[in-house]
C-alpha cells in the first residue's frame, strides 16, 4: 500500500479502515531505512500515525503543514513522494534530512533549527488570511522544540492576533513525546499544565489524545481543522514507537548509524580516534577538575555537545537550558558577573541564534564566558541548515571577543585552558568528526593569545591554515616540495587577534600568501589576513581559500571539501596558481 502512495492525495483516497495498515508499512520502511542507512530515527518513528493522519485530514499542500527542526519528518517525506529517494538520503544525490521548499511543495516551510515552525505558520495563516484563501497552516512542534523562546513569543502573538479579531487559521499540534534529543527539560514540561498556559494566551485548547490511537487521532484532528481562530490540539507519542530498542532508549536512538534489524546491534564502525565532542569533554573536564569555578552550558545538547560525558564527572556543574540558545548566553553572562567561568557548548550554526546576546549581554561587558562551537565548518550528512560557516566572519567583528581554532586535540585542550584562564569572552571553533589522534600532553596549559605557529620554512609560497585546514596544508606542502617549491605552512590558530608579526614576516620573506579556511570567504579568515597585510605588507599577493557565495548541499564531508576546493590536492593547485601569477609582472618587466 505504501509504495502505491504517490501524494498525500492518494493517503485521502483510502477508506479509514485500511489506514492501520498504511501505519504499519510506514513504521517498517523507516526501521529498515534507519538499519541500513542511519540518520534521525527514533523522532520520525514516534509520529507515524500523526504523518498518516495529518495528510489523511488536512488538504495538503493547499494546507500547509510546518514541520518543526525535521528530524520527525522522514514519514511525511514518504507520503509525499519522496519514498524512492528515501534511500540516499542526507547524501549528496538524495534528499535532504530535514524540511526543504525546493524540495517539495508539500515542504510549506524549511527548517533545520528547532522552534521555527510556530512563528511561520502563524506567518503563513496570516498571509492566507489576508488574501481570503480558505486554508489552514498547521504547525507540528515536538522533540522539544516548545522550549524555545520563538515558540512562546508566537503563541503570545497568536492569542494577541485572535483578540483583535483578525483569527488567522493556526492550527498548532503539540507532540508531546517528552523529549528534545535529551528528555525534556523546564517547568513547562514538568508541570505538564500546557493547556492552562495555552488557554491564557487566548488560544483554544484540544485534546490530550493518544498519538498511537489512529481513530481518535483523526477525529480530533478533523475537529482542529474545523476550528475558528488559532488552536491547539495536544498529541501523546512515545519517541521510538515500534521498534523495542529505541522506545527503550530515545535519547540514544534520535540518530542512529546503520543497525542490525533484528538485534538493534550497531553495525561495526571503522577503528578511528575520538571525536573532537569527546576530546572537547575531556578537555573541559580536566580544566573543571583544577578550577571550581568551571560550570558547563548546553542548549538541549548534552550528547551533541559531549556535556554528558562532562556530566558523568561533574554532575552539578551542568546546566542544560532546554532549546534556547539566546538565554543559555545571556544566563552564562550572568554566572560570570559572579566570579564563574561558564563555558556554553553550542554548535557553531545554533550560536547564529545568540549573535545579539553575545556582543550586547557578554562581549560588551566584558565577561568571562568562554564559547564552545562544535561543528565549526563543513558538517556533512546534516547539510546546509548545520554547516558552521559563518562564525568567523560574526564573531570576529565583536570588539573585545577572542577567536580561536585548534589544528588537533592536543591544541584544542590548550586553548581551553587559554580560554578559561584568560578571563576575556573567548570562542573557541572545531569541528564534526574523528580528531587526529595526536597524543595528548599531561595538562592543559594557557598560550599565549594571538600567537601562531611556523610549522614548515619555505622560501616560495606561505600556506597560512586555520584549524582543521592545516594537516591538509602540510600535506600539500609535501607534494610541492617533490615538484621544486618550497611551501612554509603557518598554523595562524587565532583569527583574532591574529599573529601580525608571524605573517607579515612570511609575507614580506615570500611574497606569496594562500590562506586556507573551513569557513565562507566572505569577512572571515582570509579576509582577517587581507586586512592585515594591506597595512604591514601591501605587495603580497594573496589567495584566499574557502566558500564562496553559495549553499553548500548535504553530502559526506570529504566531498565537500573537495567541491570548495580546501582540500591537499586543491590548496596545491592553488599555491602552483599564484607563484604563476606572481611570476608574470615579473617576466614582463623583465621583457621590457
Amino acid at each position: 500500500m505504501l509504495a502505491a502512495i504517490r501524494e498525500p492525495a492518494d493517503v485521502r483516497r483510502l477508506p479509514r479502515a485500511v489506514l492501520p495498515r498504511l501505519v504499519e508499512e510506514l513504521r517498517e520502511a523507516l526501521i529498515e531505512l534507519g538499519a541500513t542507512q542511519g540518520g534521525h530515527f527514533a523522532g520520525s518513528l514516534g509520529v507515524v500515525e500523526l504523518s498518516v493522519a495529518l495528510h489523511a485530514v488536512f488538504d495538503t499542500p493547499r494546507d500547509r503543514l510546518v514541520w518543526d527542526v525535521g528530524h520527525q519528518a522522514y514519514g511525511h517525506k514518504a507520503l509525499t513522494g519522496r519514498l524512492g529517494a528515501l534511500p540516499r538520503i542526507r547524501r549528496a544525490d538524495g534528499p535532504s534530512g530535514f524540511l526543504r521548499r525546493s524540495e517539495s511543495p508539500f515542504d510549506a516551510f524549511g527548517a533545520g533549527h528547532a522552534g521555527t515552525s510556530l512563528s511561520a505558520a502563524l506567518g503563513i495563516a496570516e498571509a492566507l488570511r489576508r488574501r481570503g484563501e480558505p486554508a489552514c497552516a498547521v504547525a507540528v512542534i515536538g522533540d522539544g522544540g516548545a522550549t524555545a523562546g520563538m515558540a512562546f513569543e508566537a503563541l503570545n502573538h497568536a492569542g494577541e492576533l485572535a483578540r483583535q479579531g483578525a483569527a488567522p487559521a493556526l492550527r498548532v499540534v503539540f507532540n508531546d513525546n517528552g523529549m528534545s534529543i535529551a528528555p525534556n527539560v523546564g517547568g513547562l514540561s514538568r508541570s505538564g499544565d500546557v493547556r492552562g498556559y495555552v488557554e491564557a494566551l487566548g488560544l483554544a485548547y484540544r485534546g490530550p489524545v493518544d498519538g498511537h490511537e489512529l481513530e481518535a487521532l483523526l477525529d480530533a484532528l478533523a475537529a482542529l481543522r474545523a476550528a475558528s481562530g488559532p488552536a491547539v490540539l495536544h498529541v501523546r507519542t512515545r519517541k521510538g514507537r515500534g521498534f523495542a530498542p529505541a522506545e527503550a532508549d530515545p535519547f540514544a536512538w534520535h540518530a542512529t548509524a546503520p543497525f542490525e534489524r533484528a538485534s538493534g546491534a550497531r553495525r561495526a564502525a571503522a577503528a578511528a580516534p575520538p571525536t573532537w565532542t569527546a576530546c572537547f569533554a575531556d578537555a573541559l573536564a580536566r580544566v573543571a577538575a583544577r578550577d571550581p569555578r568551571v560550570v558547563a552550558i548546553t542548549a538541549a545538547m548534552p550528547d551533541g555537545t559531549g556535556l554528558d560525558r562532562f556530566a558523568r564527572r561533574f554532575p552539578d556543574r551542568v546546566y542544560d537550558v532546554g532549546i534556547a540558545e539566546q538565554h543559555a548566553v545571556t544566563f552564562a553572562a550572568g554566572l560570570a558577573a559572579e566570579g564563574l567561568r561558564p563555558v556554553c557548548a553550542i554548535y557553531s550554526s545554533f550560536l547564529q541564534r545568540a549573535f545579539d546576546q553575545v556582543a550586547h549581554d557578554v562581549a560588551l561587558q566584558e565577561l568571562p564566558v568562554t564559547f564552545a562551537l562544535d561543528r565549526a565548518g563543513l558538517v556533512g550528512a546534516d547539510g546546509p541548515t548545520h554547516h558552521g560557516v559563518l562564525d568567523l566572519a560574526y564573531l570576529r567583528a565583536i570588539p573585545g571577543l577572542v577567536v580561536a581554532a585548534p589544528r588537533d586535540e592536543n591544541q584544542l585542550q590548550h586553548l581551553l585552558a587559554t580560554a578559561i584562564d584568560s578571563g576575556r569572552p573567548f570562542a573557541l571553533r572545531f569541528p564534526r568528526g574523528a580528531a587526529c589522534g595526536v597524543a595528548l600532553d599531561p595538562d592543559p596549559k594557557p598560550l599565549p593569545i594571538g600567537c601562531g605557529e611556523l610549522l614548515r620554512d619555505g622560501a616560495d609560497v606561505a600556506l597560512v591554515a586555520l584549524g582543521r585546514t592545516v594537516p591538509p596544508a602540510l600535506a600539500a606542502a609535501e607534494a610541492l616540495a617533490a615538484q621544486g617549491i618550497s611551501a612554509a605552512v603557518a598554523d595562524a590558530r587565532f583569527v583574532k587577534p591574529l599573529d601580525e608579526a608571524l605573517l607579515a614576516d612570511l609575507a614580506e620573506r615570500v611574497g606569496v600568501v594562500v590562506t586556507i579556511e573551513d569557513h565562507v570567504l566572505a569577512g572571515g579568515f582570509g579576509s582577517a589576513v587581507l586586512e592585515l597585510l594591506a597595512a604591514r605588507a601591501p605587495a603580497t599577493r594573496v589567495r584566499r581559500l574557502g566558500i564562496d557565495d553559495r549553499v553548500v548541499e548535504h553530502g559526506e564531508q570529504d566531498e565537500q571539501w573537495r567541491e570548495v576546493g580546501i582540500d591537499a590536492d586543491a590548496i596545491a593547485a592553488a599555491a602552483r596558481a599564484a607563484l604563476s601569477e606572481s611570476a608574470r609582472p615579473a617576466r614582463r618587466r623583465a621583457r621590457r
